[in-house]
């Protein structure tokens, strides 16, 4: 299947019925996952994000989620925003936020790894989008959780699972899937060195408090600060050695 082909495939996926349930989220990645191409660098986040958000669902903390109908909504909310970002780079890609272009501009080119790709998107995705996500669930819930709230007792819970299998998913894509050839791993402890998911989770929270003070132009320049500096560490994600 030629590029052409697949982004009309991958549109078409994208522009769906909007997903209601963590179920019809990974419906969507795994879609995404089947048509997408190894050589194509999308899929390699899309298959970290598709494995986190498994395990994530496949594993409640003992005793059960604080509030996990808030927790699915954010969790909902926030995979709407990189579908989003997916449909709005193959149609109008110069509305697409920096954060996000520095991942979709050099998903074909060669010599850039799984991992980077991998790690790239997850930076995109949380440092751009995870607090309008936030926003996003407090006003559809009508609900501002504060720091010492259920909300964000699950929201760290999520921290610390993803802290535990961010590495091991990383390896896996590193270390080659179905008979494709082995990459180095060595990239995977500098990488998560240089980026580190709870401290941008825990600055995404922070960011969506900031936000909710800022109205007008004010808040534009704020997201649009945030989107410059999370597309910058974007590429030295995707540049790293």
């Amino acid at each position: 299947m030629d590029g052409m082909a697949t982004d009309n495939q991958l549109i078409a996926i994208t522009s769906g019925p909007p997903p209601a349930t963590i179920a019809d989220v990974l419906g969507i990645m795994r879609r995404i996952d089947n048509l997408l191409p190894g050589g194509d660098g999308l899929k390699w986040f899309n298959l970290l994000y598709m494995t986190v958000t498994q395990k994530i669902d496949s594993s409640p903390p003992q005793g059960g989620w604080g509030d996990s109908a808030w927790l699915e909504r954010l969790d909902v909310v926030f995979a709407k925003l990189y579908f989003s970002a997916i449909l709005n780079w193959l149609n109008h890609p110069a509305c697409v936020p920096s954060s996000w272009q520095a991942v979709f501009e050099v998903r074909f080119r060669p010599g850039i790894e799984r991992i980077q790709f991998a790690l790239a998107g997850m930076n995109a995705h949380i440092n751009h989008d995870l607090a309008l996500a936030l926003l996003q669930t407090a006003i559809e819930l009508s609900l501002t959780p504060a720091k010492t709230s259920p909300e964000h007792d699950d929201f760290e819970l999520v921290n610390g699972i993803l802290e535990a299998v961010l590495p091991q998913a990383l390896e896996f894509l590193a270390t080659g899937i179905l008979g494709e050839l082995a990459q180095d791993t060595g990239k995977i402890g500098g990488l998560l060195a240089i980026w580190k998911v709870r401290v941008a989770r825990d600055l995404a929270w922070d960011f969506a408090d900031h936000l909710r003070c800022l109205t007008g132009g004010t808040r534009d320049s704020a997201l649009a600060a945030q989107d410059k500096v999370t597309g910058v560490l974007g590429r030295s994600l995707l540049l790293a050695v």
